[in-house]
């Protein structure tokens, strides 16, 4: 039973591989609500290189780590010309506090059904709870997916995604 369980979730984990988008193809479009309470799709950020993030969900620890560590950051990637975006499938009224708490700076988005953690591959069933996965998507100025990291660890993650931008820029 195990090894059929175990044979299960790494189907299950390729499945999921197989829908990330590719690097070098067009970013899923998308228009979702912020935690300001707007709409806010990904054509605004055309000409801008855009981070954009899945995590599981508001007020958890590993989730509360990776937005802290994008919030300090966030300087070096205004500087670098990018711009943050995070997405779960908390609501935006639940992203509105978590900002507040944690005293975040950037973007949140709502995907509420779940249909853009889709549409990148990152939306998994946690025992029984649709969330987002833990997945980053580098977008560059044109639209197009530069770099995709999946399963990241929260602590070091800001500081990878930094070193991609940069290594991306150069190129």
């Amino acid at each position: 039973m195990k090894l059929l369980t175990l044979l299960f979730l790494a189907a299950g984990t390729m499945a999921m591989a197989q829908s990330i988008p590719n690097t070098g193809a067009t970013a899923p479009a998308f228009t979702l609500t912020s935690n300001e309470g707007k709409q806010v799709s990904l054509s605004q950020y055309k000409g801008k290189w855009v981070v954009l993030y899945f995590y599981p969900k508001d007020f958890t620890s590993g989730c509360t780590l990776e937005a802290h560590n994008f919030q300090q950051d966030l300087p070096k990637f205004e500087q670098a010309g990018a711009v943050i975006v995070g997405v779960s499938v908390d609501s935006a009224e639940s992203h509105k506090s978590f900002c507040a708490k944690e005293g975040l700076n950037f973007k949140l988005l709502a995907d509420t059904d779940g249909k853009v953690s889709e549409s990148y591959g990152s939306l998994k069933d946690y025992n029984g709870a649709k969330m987002a996965a833990r997945n980053t998507f580098i977008i560059d100025p044109e639209g197009k997916i530069a770099r995709v990291f999946t399963g990241v660890k929260p602590q070091t993650h800001s500081e990878e995604v930094l070193t991609a931008l940069a290594e991306l820029k150069k190129a």
